[in-house]
């Protein structure tokens, strides 16, 4: 397996952060991914561009409106 791209659990392992905030930031383009499908992808090079440019927040912070 090319360990190049990690699954959005893998990321999300990496990152310290639930599954469902890392598909809520893949889902807003916020975290850069590849869509297989199904599948979603992330590749460990722009992962690691992501987290030393401090990353991104979900619009709205923590504090954002339940819909």
């Amino acid at each position: 397996m090319n360990k190049d791209m990690l699954t959005l659990a893998e990321a999300a392992e990496l990152l310290r952060i639930t599954y469902a905030r890392a598909a809520e930031l893949a889902r807003q383009n916020l975290l850069p991914h590849v869509r297989l499908g199904r599948q979603v992808r992330v590749s460990s090079a722009q992962l690691q561009d992501f987290i030393a440019q401090g990353g991104k927040a979900l619009p709205g912070g923590w504090r954002r409106e339940a819909r």
